[in-house]
C-alpha cells in the first residue's frame, strides 16, 4: 500500500488537531513529516510519526504550552521549547534567525527543551526560501563511540546547509555516522538486515542486526573526520543552547523519556556581503563547472530526483507501519484506508 503526498499531509494534520493541536501547528508538523519521506528519508516521514503519537500519550511532547525567547539581541536569541513539537519549535527558531540575517546579516538561534523534528534539512530549506543560507545542527541520544571508545557517548548529530541560487536547489542535508539512527529504527521496524559496515554490536562486532546495532554503536561516517565534526557539533547544540550533551541526551530515539536534546539554527543573508544576484549568478557558474568536469552531482540533486519520484508514485506503508496507524486513526474515529492508495 501507498499514500499519496497530499493525502498523507492531510492525514497527519487531521490526526493531530484531533489531539488538540491547532492548525498551524498540526500542518507544521506534517510539512515536515512529509518532506522527509518526499527526499527518501522514509526513517524520518510518516514512519516515525507512530512514536510521536505515544510521546503526547506519554506526556512527553505538550501540545498546548508556547515557546518562550529566554535571551534574546538583535542577532541571536536563545529558545525554550518547553516540549512541544520539535518541529513548531524548528520552525519558529529558524523562521526568527532569518528574520534576524534580514536585520543584521546573520542570525543564530539555539533552543533547548523541544522533541525530534524529523529532518535537519527541512529547516535549511526555510532559509533558502528567503534568499538566506541556512545551517542546522542537533545534538542526539548517544549513538556513536569516540574512537578509541566502546561506549556510545556521542549523537550522530546531523548538520544541514542550504545555499540560495538561481535555479539549482543546492542542500546538504547528513548525519555525522555512517547511517542515520533512524534508518536502523525503519530497518527494525521492516525486520530488514542493515549493511555489516555500519555498526558495531556491543561486544565491538560487526552487525548486519538493526537490533544489535541500536544496542551498539554506529560508526561514524570517514572515521575521525565525522568523529570530530559529531564531537563539535555535541558542544554547540548541548552546553552553547542550555541542553543536554553526551549521556546526558534522551528522548530522540526512545520517546519514552522526555527530550533533553539542543538545536542551533544559523541564517546567512549574502546581500549584506554581495549584491544577491551577482551571488546568486556566481552560485550557478560554480555548479555549471561542477557538471562539466564529468558525471557529477551537486549537493542536493539526489533530493530532487526522490521528490519527483515520490511525488508522482507516493510512499510505500509497510505492514507495520499500516498496522500502527490503522491503530492510531481507529481511536481517533479517522476512516485510514480512505488516505490509501492501493498498489
Amino acid at each position: 500500500m501507498k499514500i499519496m503526498a497530499n493525502k498523507e499531509k492531510a492525514l497527519i494534520t487531521e490526526i493531530l488537531m484531533k489531539l488538540g493541536l491547532k492548525k498551524e501547528n498540526s500542518e507544521i508538523v506534517a510539512e515536515a513529516t512529509l518532506d522527509a519521506d518526499l527526499k527518501g528519508f522514509t526513517s524520518h516521514g510518516i514512519g516515525r510519526f507512530p512514536q510521536y503519537i505515544n510521546a503526547i500519550k506519554r506526556g512527553n511532547i505538550n501540545i498546548e504550552e508556547k515557546i518562550d525567547i529566554e535571551r534574546e539581541t538583535d542577532s541571536i536569541a536563545l529558545i525554550n521549547g518547553n516540549g512541544l513539537f520539535g518541529q513548531v519549535v524548528a520552525y519558529n527558531a529558524m523562521k526568527l534567525a532569518i528574520a534576524k540575517a534580514k536585520k543584521t546579516g546573520i542570525g543564530a538561534v539555539g533552543t533547548h527543551d523541544a522533541n525530534h523534528f524529523g529532518v535537519t534539512g527541512f529547516y535549511s530549506d526555510l532559509a533558502i526560501k528567503e534568499d538566506t543560507i541556512g545551517i542546522v545542527m542537533a545534538n542526539t541520544d548517544p549513538a556513536m563511540a569516540p574512537l578509541g571508545g566502546k561506549i556510545p557517548v556521542i549523537g550522530t548529530n546531523p548538520i544541514a546547509i542550504g545555499i540560495p541560487a538561481n535555479e539549482t536547489y543546492i542542500a546538504l542535508d547528513m548525519a555525522t555516522s555512517i547511517s542515520a539512527r533512524g534508518r536502523l529504527l525503519e530497518a527494525k521496524r521492516k525486520g530488514e538486515e542493515i549493511p555489516g559496515d555500519i555498526a558495531l554490536d556491543i561486544d565491538g562486532n560487526p552487525t548486519t542486526d538493526p537490533s544489535k546495532a541500536l544496542e551498539g554503536s554506529i560508526l561514524p561516517f570517514g572515521g575521525h573526520k565525522g568523529y570530530g565534526l559529531a564531537f563539535m557539533i555535541e558542544l554547540i547544540t548541548g552546553p552553547l543552547v542550555s541542553a543536554a550533551f553526551g549521556s546526558k541526551v534522551e528522548g530522540t530515539a526512545n520517546y519514552e523519556k522526555k527530550c533533553t536534546k539542543g538545536d542551533f539554527f544559523i541564517a546567512i543573508d549574502p546581500s549584506k556581503f554581495v549584491a544577491i544576484e551577482k551571488f546568486k549568478e556566481d552560485t550557478e557558474e560554480f555548479i555549471r563547472e561542477v557538471r562539466s568536469s564529468g558525471d557529477t552531482i551537486v549537493p542536493g540533486d539526489l533530493e530532487v530526483k526522490e521528490i519527483v519520484k515520490n511525488e508522482k508514485n507516493g510512499i510505500i506503508i509497510d505492514e507495520n507501519l499500516h498496522v500502527q496507524l490503522k491503530e492510531i486513526c481507529d481511536d481517533l474515529n479517522i476512516n485510514f484506508e480512505d488516505y490509501l492508495t492501493k498498489e
